[in-house]
């Protein structure tokens, strides 16, 4: 059974978010308020998004994604993410998201990049 919550990973000062099956309005203001509170805790200077499991996302997720890339960008730190599926590849295009975060295939990419 894949979790519907967000699962989070720090490896230094990067913060590698595990998203869910569904990445909706049910669930983005809890990763809202959850990452508001580990940047805070943490000197964090890169957030990696990990899309390896979600095979759904609405206009909320890209809310989301571009609140955090906006909050890394003016504190001088970057956004990345990976393993995207084709679906939800054409909601982040469609959202203009593919042309300001920069996406990769693996985990070891996006935290490299």
């Amino acid at each position: 059974m894949t979790p519907k919550t967000f699962s989070y990973e720090a490896c230094g000062q990067i913060l590698i978010i595990h998203l869910p099956k569904e990445f909706d309005h049910h669930n983005c203001r809890n990763l809202k308020y959850e990452t508001d509170l580990l940047l805070a805790e943490n000197y964090i200077r890169k957030i990696v998004f990990d899309f390896s499991r979600t095979e759904f996302m609405d206009s909320s997720g890209i809310g989301v994604l571009l609140n955090r890339y906006k909050q890394m960008k003016a504190n001088g730190g970057r956004t990345t993410l990976y393993g995207v599926s084709a679906q939800v590849g054409r909601v982040l295009s469609v959202g203009g998201i593919t042309r300001i975060i920069e996406h990769f295939n693996t985990r070891d990419e996006a935290m490299a990049g």
